[in-house]
């Protein structure tokens, strides 16, 4: 075999890929930044920053090691800011006879390169990311003739496969799931560690994004950038993670506080998402940790953050490529309004809204009932289009890459694909949110009042989604309850409540 060209995107900074283990001669890898993927939605500016300075610093330690490599950067006069429209010229300019590619993560991307090899007149061969625990049709194979896919269920033949808190076939405190113990307010914030910070100097990054007229959301600190971007930065908040927060993290998994962004989540989902670690090394850390201090750490700390990973995580990309393309077009409640003005702003009067938007702009984060239970349960609540909420979703956290997030999104938070992913619509009203956060204390609505003046929006909301969508909801079994205490009220309450509703979506951009 002649030269070869290797394509490496943003998020396969694997640095134990199989590829990287010995130096081949005539072997030249290639990573590009591409307008192709800063502009197909708007990301926030903190988002584009990690993923660019993690490729250089990826490209920078193959080089170290001996490999050849180029290197695109986004204001390179060669860049064509298209991946294949590069691979076109690089293949011709360096005389390439071989191509080889990592299978991409996003179907976007997957699609247009096998389109593109299909048509190569070298010879080329697809291999794997070498970082998931599953392959791309694991999941569908294992629900094969069935009509849902339940999560417990892959989650607990995940853990008999890779023996992860494990006693032989059974679990290793005889109990599979901690979830009921996952779900406490904070009520000490003295509890709370400072997370962890990095403090790079940016600033000649966020030059070069905006100089090419690159539209971004969101804020930075560009000479105080606290993300990983290294394996070993990903590594240094891995254990962290594990002796400091660990202990408290199941607990509070689900708390929300207006003074606190991170809690107790460990932020490590940028350096898994981007490969800089693998899910296998996350989970047998975290395992290690808490065999090691048992004494110090409830077994329910580690299996929750535990059933994220080999769960949840797994668990999403086998939706994924089971159902995609098709699941990026599914709504099932037919849903058509613009997401309100105030989703990319955070100024709303609103206060769990204000926060959770506001911490996302800022951070480029919140973590997964803050996305779930504030930001999406009232995209849902208020009818919101999925593909508004998909693109505000995708563009604003640093961790969101299609493949996690629109099975997030469009399935669990939104559920607009029926029923798929989650057995009910996730909603709530000012209940739940009060129930875990500080969030309604301070507010300018009455958590207690459905309608009437300052009554909180998510009352109203709450039960005119159920109203609404009746038909299609009546007959879930895990539903029939709301229906039973909605018919229970007097019909002028149920007007009242339905007027206030009416109300609110019409002023929906004032709220």
């Amino acid at each position: 075999m002649g030269k070869k060209l290797r394509l490496i995107l943003g998020d396969q900074l694997n640095a134990k890929h199989s590829w990287y283990q010995k130096q081949e001669r005539d072997t030249l890898y290639v990573m590009m930044e591409v307008r192709q993927e800063t502009d197909y939605v708007h990301h926030h500016i903190q988002k584009v920053v990690a993923f660019f300075q993690s490729m250089r610093q990826f490209a920078q330690s193959l080089q170290d090691e001996g490999h050849a490599l180029v290197y695109l950067t986004l204001d390179d006069e060669r860049n064509e800011q298209d991946i294949t429209k590069n691979l076109d010229w690089l293949i011709k300019e360096k005389a390439i006879e071989h191509f080889d590619y990592q299978l991409p993560d996003e179907y976007r991307l997957d699609k247009q390169i096998k389109k593109w090899v299909s048509k190569l007149k070298i010879s080329h061969e697809a291999w794997d990311t070498e970082h998931f625990m599953t392959k791309r049709e694991d999941l569908e194979a294992f629900f094969k003739g069935k009509k849902t896919y339940l999560m417990e269920t892959f989650y607990r033949q995940m853990r008999k496969n890779h023996d992860i808190l494990m006693d032989g076939k059974e679990p290793i405190t005889g109990k599979w799931n901690y979830d009921h113990d996952n779900r406490n307010k904070l009520k000490d914030p003295d509890l709370i560690e400072a997370p962890l910070t990095f403090k790079k100097d940016v600033s000649g990054l966020v030059d070069m994004v905006r100089k090419a007229g690159v539209k971004t959301l969101g804020e930075i600190v560009e000479a105080n950038f606290d993300w990983p971007t290294s394996r070993k930065e990903g590594l240094r908040l891995l254990d962290y993670f594990c002796e400091k927060l660990l202990p408290n993290f199941g607990t509070y998994q689900d708390a929300m506080h207006t003074d606190h962004a991170f809690l107790f989540h460990s932020r490590l989902s940028f350096a898994l998402n981007s490969k800089m670690l693998s899910p296998l090394e996350v989970v047998k850390k975290v395992e290690q940790q808490w065999e090691n201090h048992q004494d110090d750490i409830d077994i329910s700390q580690a299996e929750g953050f535990i059933r994220q990973i080999i769960g949840w995580r797994e668990y999403m990309r086998g939706i994924y490529w089971a159902k995609m393309p098709a699941f990026a077009e599914l709504n099932f409640f037919e849903h058509k309004r613009a997401l309100p003005d105030w989703y990319w702003t955070g100024k709303t009067k609103m206060n769990c809204l204000k926060h959770a938007i506001g911490q996302s702009l800022n951070e480029a984060y919140a973590h997964h009932i803050q996305r779930l239970m504030v930001t999406g349960n009232f995209a849902l609540l208020a009818g919101c289009d999925p593909d508004e909420v998909d693109d505000w979703y995708l563009g604003i956290y640093i961790d969101a890459i299609e493949w996690v997030e629109i099975t997030n999104t469009r399935g669990m938070s939104q559920f607009a694909d029926g029923g798929i992913v989650g057995t009910k619509p996730y909603v709530s009203s000012a209940n739940y949110i009060h129930k875990m956060s500080n969030y309604c204390t301070q507010c300018k609505y009455d958590k207690n009042k459905k309608y009437g003046e300052n009554a909180c929006p998510f009352n109203s909301l709450y039960w005119d989604f159920y109203d609404r969508h009746r038909e299609k909801l009546e007959n879930n079994p895990r539903i029939g309850m709301m229906y039973r205490t909605w018919e229970k009220m007097k019909p002028a309450e149920k007007g009242n409540i339905l007027q206030q509703a009416s109300t609110y979506l019409d002023q929906i951009n004032d709220l």
